[in-house]
C-alpha cells in the first residue's frame, strides 16, 4: 500500500522509486535572484559555450566539481575553484588533483567560500571570504557554478527500505553481505539488480546507492527497472 501526500492509498505488487536527488543549496545574499542566470547548481556542460574567455567560479572541492573545472577550462580564461577545506586530497579522486595542478587556467583557493553574489540580470560579482582570516574580496565573475553536494529524496521510505549513510536506496549486488541476503528479505531468491531491501520496490537514477548519476544513465536504468519490475510479477 502507497501513501500519496494527499492521504490517498493505492495499492500495487511493485513500486519503482526514482524521486531523485535535491542539491544542497547555499544560503547567500543574491544567489536564488540570478539562479538561471549566470548561477547554476550542477550545471549543464552546454552551458560552458555560454562563457568563453570569462571568468568562472566553482564552489565546490570534489570529483563532480574537479570534472566541471576541466571541462569548463577548455572555454573559460580562468576557471577558480573556492574549496572550504584545506585541501583537495580528502575530497578528490588523486587523479583528477593532479590534473587540476596541471592546468594553467584552473585556481584552486583552499579555505574560501562565497559570501555574496551581485548583478543586475547576470552574475556579475561574487564575493569570496578566506574561511581562516575572514578577509574578503569582491571579484567579478562570469558565472557561479555550485557543486555543494546533493541529498536524495528517501526520508519517506526511513525504517522501511534499506539506505546508506547518505539517504540512496541500496539495491541488488550491494544488498548482499558476504553472499547474505538482507535482514528480513522474505522470497528465496537474490534480489534483481535493481531491486532494493523490499521485494517488488524498484529503485533507478540518481537515488540509487552508488548509481552514475545523470540523465543518461537515469533513463538507462528506468528501463531497466520496468522488465525487471515485469519479470518479478512474473513470478507472482
Amino acid at each position: 500500500m502507497l501513501t500519496l501526500s494527499d492521504g490517498v492509498e493505492v495499492g500495487c505488487r511493485a513500486l519503482l522509486i526514482a524521486t531523485g536527488i535535491a542539491f544542497r543549496k547555499l544560503d547567500v545574499p543574491g544567489l536564488d535572484r540570478l539562479s538561471g542566470a549566470g548561477v547554476y547548481y550542477y550545471a549543464p556542460m552546454s552551458e560552458a559555450f555560454s562563457y568563453r574567455d570569462g571568468n568562472i567560479y566553482i564552489v565546490g572541492g570534489a570529483n563532480s566539481a574537479g570534472q566541471a573545472a576541466m571541462y569548463f577550462s577548455r572555454f573559460a580564461r580562468q576557471v577558480t575553484m573556492l574549496v572550504r577545506g584545506n585541501s583537495l586530497s580528502d575530497t578528490m579522486s588523486q587523479y583528477l588533483e593532479n590534473q587540476i595542478a596541471a592546468t594553467k587556467n584552473i585556481e584552486v583557493k583552499l579555505n574560501s567560500s562565497v559570501i555574496a553574489v551581485e548583478g543586475t540580470d547576470h552574475c556579475e560579482r561574487i564575493t569570496i571570504q578566506n574561511n581562516k582570516t575572514c578577509s574578503t574580496e569582491a571579484v567579478p565573475a562570469s558565472a557561479l557554478l555550485i557543486y555543494a553536494g546533493a541529498v536524495p529524496r528517501t526520508d519517506w521510505l526511513a525504517g522501511i527500505v534499506e539506505r546508506d549513510a547518505q539517504g540512496y536506496l541500496i539495491s541488488g549486488q550491494h544488498l548482499m553481505l558476504e553472499g547474505k541476503r538482507p535482514t528480513g528479505w522474505s522470497v528465496d531468491r537474490d534480489p534483481f539488480y535493481l531491486e532494493t531491501s523490499v521485494p517488488g520496490i524498484f529503485v533507478a537514477g540518481d537515488v540509487r546507492h552508488r548509481s552514475a548519476k545523470g540523465v543518461t544513465s537515469g533513463v538507462g536504468e528506468g528501463a531497466m527497472a520496468v522488465k525487471l519490475v515485469h519479470q518479478y510479477l512474473g513470478l507472482l
